[in-house]
């Protein structure tokens, strides 16, 4: 199965961003971004890609280890961004080392587990909203619409294992739905 270790918002928080997000599709150039949906909308720690049954077992041992050591910390959904003219996202503030450390700790327990992961790369925090058909839409009216969002605080209390459905219809736009399979509390246990 298709699995990656994530934070999940809280529904609150989701709604406040879904508010602004809901103002950006009216904007000229929204039909030309394939838009996330709401209900797979995520903080992604650490792609696994396909993970084989058989290392199931040892990887929610080596994940809840890894929540176990690591204290809840405070986040924020806050301002925009991109990665190049193809993918916009909104941001997070808070307790950033925090949620870094609970990646490397998520990434290296899949790695301890068997999982062969992609090459390693720094950790960027990011929910992806929405991403570009084509290199000919604009982005900044998008950016400037997310600039001044600041979303309520909320403390990160899990570590979330989530299975990715891909689409098999077949239709233009459909998108991939996400199942939470498994959660560990955040205990701090150092």
């Amino acid at each position: 199965m298709r699995l990656f270790a994530a934070v999940l918002p809280p529904p609150e928080r989701l709604d406040e961003l879904g508010h602004v997000v809901d103002r950006l599709h009216h904007l000229p150039g929204a039909h030309g971004l394939r838009w996330t949906s709401r209900p797979g909308w995520h903080l992604t720690l650490a792609f696994m890609g396909e993970v084989d049954d058989g290392l199931l077992p040892e990887l929610r041992v080596r994940l809840a280890r890894a929540a176990h050591r690591t204290p809840p910390f405070p986040l924020r959904l806050h301002g925009g961004g991109h990665f190049g003219r193809r993918a916009l996202w909104t941001g997070v503030a808070g307790g950033l080392d925090e949620l870094r450390l609970l990646a490397e700790r998520a990434d290296a327990a899949a790695r301890r587990a068997g999982v062969p992961m992609e090459e390693h790369r720094r950790y960027q925090a990011h929910l992806t909203l929405a991403r570009a058909r084509a290199d000919a839409v604009d982005l900044h009216p998008f950016l400037d619409g997310l600039a001044g969002f600041e979303g309520t605080r909320w403390e990160v209390g899990e570590l979330a294992l989530v299975r990715s459905n891909l689409p098999v219809s077949g239709v233009r736009g459909e998108q991939p739905r996400y199942e939470r399979v498994d959660g560990w509390p955040l205990e701090g246990a150092g």
